[in-house]
């Protein structure tokens, strides 16, 4: 049952839309400090079966410079992890290791639609 397709439980569905919440918070509050004149947004958190994981996928606006702010995002991962610890632990007993990936599902959308375009 343990297929890397599995659906994913309550349990994890739970603590996903929790950390997604959180995190939007945190990047809302102190994004600007992080990657300066852009608005970061949560997009979809994956979290493994035994909540120690997450992927954190996230969309950057403007997206200009989108590896750049990507790599200043992943330098302050352990202060974003420490934020999140304070909002969560009464929720969560670990507080689970993130990791940031760009969402270019808004790109991929807004190519689809110019090529049907012409």
């Amino acid at each position: 049952m343990n297929t890397p397709m599995a659906m994913e439980s309550t349990r994890q569905k739970k603590v996903s839309r929790l950390i997604q919440k959180e995190l939007a918070d945190i990047f809302l509050k102190k994004g600007n400090e992080i990657v300066t004149g852009k608005m970061v947004s949560i997009t979809r958190v994956r979290v493994s079966p035994d909540l120690s994981f997450a992927k954190v996928y996230i969309s950057i606006f403007p997206s200009a410079n989108k590896d750049a702010s990507l790599h200043a995002i992943q330098d302050h991962t352990s202060r974003i992890r420490y934020d999140l610890g304070h909002k969560v632990r009464s929720q969560l007993r670990i507080v689970p290791e993130i990791a940031f990936y760009i969402d270019d599902s808004l790109d991929y959308i807004e190519r689809i639609e110019n090529l049907l375009k012409t």
